[in-house]
């Protein structure tokens, strides 16, 4: 498993947290982790809570994101003398799911919700607040699904099964990092947030894009020639990035 690859997985990660299922929600995430209501602007909330609940949140859906890892890279292992195969479709499916993301094409299977039906009452403890999260990382958004199906594949080809859980954790951190740090700065300044969400489809499309070349990299088999020669130029420069 090279740099690329890691560096790909927290990036997804970041595409995530921009996604319109996570960013404009945002109000309403941070309504549920504090158990308080949001009016006009502002959070009525300290920001130790804010902090502390959004550690719990984030720890919640983490879980889930490393259990998804281990199965799905114990499954790869399982598969690994096909994995050239396995690699084409990958590429496909993961060129399709960029192509949704772009608008190109819609599939309504992909736009459809599968989540836990549970409605949780405002968070009033951290424990609360990892549940929420818990719940959060159960759901299968087409927003995240898109792009947390793609880094699962990547961790169904990791040399071991540790490395497919790492990939999942980056993952986490790419969406739990920006999460945490929203929460903090803009919770009292609510005005500031909405204004980035004319930007979202563009993201999103962009994000869709990478998604693409990524998938043709994979079917193609270039992916793996271009990480190994990126690592390796890592390898020989005078210092460590």
């Amino acid at each position: 498993m090279g740099e690329v690859t890691i560096w790909l997985a927290f990036l997804a990660g970041i595409v995530s947290f921009l996604s319109p299922c996570v960013f404009p929600l945002m109000p309403a995430y941070l309504a549920q982790l504090t158990g308080t209501q949001v009016t006009g602007n502002k959070v009525a909330a300290d920001r130790k809570i804010i902090l502390m609940r959004s550690l719990g949140f984030v720890m919640g859906f983490t879980s889930i994101f490393l259990l998804l890892g281990l199965s799905t890279s114990l499954i790869g292992q399982a598969f690994w003398d096909y994995r050239p195969l396995i690699e084409q479709i990958g590429g496909i499916i993961i060129t399709i799911f960029g192509l949704q993301m772009m608008g190109v094409i819609s599939i309504r299977m992909l736009l459809s919700d599968k989540r836990i039906k549970a409605k949780p009452h405002k968070s009033s403890s951290f424990a609360g607040s990892v549940l929420l999260g818990f719940l959060f990382g159960s759901g299968w958004s087409p927003c995240i699904g898109l792009v947390l199906s793609s880094i699962l594949f990547l961790a169904s080809q990791a040399d071991t099964m540790w490395s497919g859980m790492f990939l999942l954790l980056m993952y986490s951190f790419g969406l739990g990092i920006p999460f945490v740090a929203v929460a903090l700065l803009w919770s009292r300044s609510l005005d500031k947030m909405r204004r980035l969400n004319k930007w979202l489809p563009t993201i999103q499309k962009v994000s869709g894009g990478i998604m693409v070349a990524l998938g043709i990299l994979l079917f193609t088999g270039q992916f793996s020639i271009i990480s190994a020669y990126l690592q390796r130029i890592a390898t020989n420069l005078p210092f460590n990035l």
